[in-house]
C-alpha cells in the first residue's frame, strides 16, 4: 500500500497532508495530529502514516513557530509556548474548513497531538463537539495547574514573567479540560502517559483521570520518561480506528 505525503500550504499554515495513494480524491474520516514542543511536523510523520494505512486523511500542521515557521524563542518564559498552542486552537477550523471545501472529509474527525500537541489536544476538545474522539500523549489536560507550575519556576530561577501574567493567559480558563470537563460527554479520550515524564508530570493526568470515572477515558501509563515509542503509535492508531472506523 503506498502512501502520499503531501506538503502543502493552508494559508500561512504549512501542512503535510497524508492518505493511502488510492484514496486521494475520496472523503474520508480525518485526523488532525500535532507535534509536540521545539520540533516540527515531520517528527510525528510516522504517526500520520500509521493512521493513514488504516483508512484515514491525516493532516499535520507546523505550529507557530516551529517548523516552516520557526522564530527565535522569546526570552519571556513561556510566552512562545503558550503562543503556540494558541495558535495552533485559531487556526483549526481553518484547516478543516479547507478540506471540506474540496469535499475531502466525510465529516468525521478526530484530533490527536504529542506533548505540547497533547495540550493543544485537550483544549480543543472543550469548544469543538465535532471532534469524535480524541489522543493526548505526554500532554496535560490541566492547563491551570501547568500555568501555575511555569510561574513557581520563573520565581525559582529568578526569570521574569509580567505582573499580569493571569491576565495575559486568562482564554485558558475557556480551554482547560480539567475544568470544563462536562464538554467531553460521551466521546473516547485516551491519555498515554511516562510514569517518569520528566517533562509533563504525570500526576497532572493521573488526576484528571481519578477524578472522572464518569467519562470515556482510556488511560495507559508505562515506566517511560518523555518519549514515544512505535508501539505508543500503534496504540493511538487502533483507538482511532475502533472509535472512528468500525
Amino acid at each position: 500500500m503506498k502512501i502520499a505525503v503531501r506538503k502543502r500550504k493552508i494559508g500561512n499554515i504549512p501542512i503535510l497532508e497524508v492518505v493511502q495513494e488510492t484514496k486521494i480524491y475520496e472523503a474520508l474520516p480525518m485526523i488532525v495530529y500535532y507535534h509536540g514542543w521545539q520540533t516540527a511536523k515531520e517528527l510525528v510523520l510516522t504517526q500520520g502514516r500509521k493512521l493513514a494505512t488504516a483508512g484515514f486523511r491525516v493532516i499535520l500542521p507546523d505550529a507557530m513557530n516551529h517548523g516552516e515557521r520557526k522564530t527565535e524563542r522569546s526570552k519571556i518564559p513561556s510566552l512562545t509556548f503558550w503562543q503556540s498552542i494558541h495558535t495552533n486552537l485559531f487556526e483549526f477550523d481553518t484547516i478543516i474548513a479547507y478540506f471540506e471545501k474540496l469535499n475531502l472529509t466525510t465529516g468525521v474527525y478526530g484530533v490527536g497531538g504529542v506533548s505540547m500537541g497533547g495540550m493543544t489536544t485537550t483544549a480543543l476538545v472543550t469548544q469543538h463537539p465535532e471532534i469524535k474522539a480524541a489522543a493526548c500523549i505526554m500532554g496535560s489536560p490541566d492547563l491551570s495547574m501547568y500555568k501555575k507550575r511555569i510561574a513557581a519556576n520563573a520565581k525559582k530561577y529568578g526569570l521574569m514573567l509580567p505582573k499580569d501574567y493571569e491576565a495575559l493567559l486568562s482564554w485558558t480558563d475557556h480551554y482547560d479540560l480539567m475544568q470544563r470537563f462536562d464538554t467531553l460527554g460521551t466521546r473516547p479520550m485516551l491519555f498515554w502517559h511516562g510514569t517518569e515524564d520528566e517533562k509533563i508530570p504525570f500526576e497532572d493526568v493521573e488526576q484528571f483521570i481519578k477524578s472522572h470515572p464518569e467519562l470515556r477515558l482510556e488511560f495507559i501509563q508505562k515506566e517511560e520518561r518523555h518519549l514515544v515509542k512505535t508501539e505508543t503509535m500503534d496504540l493511538v492508531t487502533n483507538f482511532f480506528v475502533k472509535h472512528l472506523l468500525d
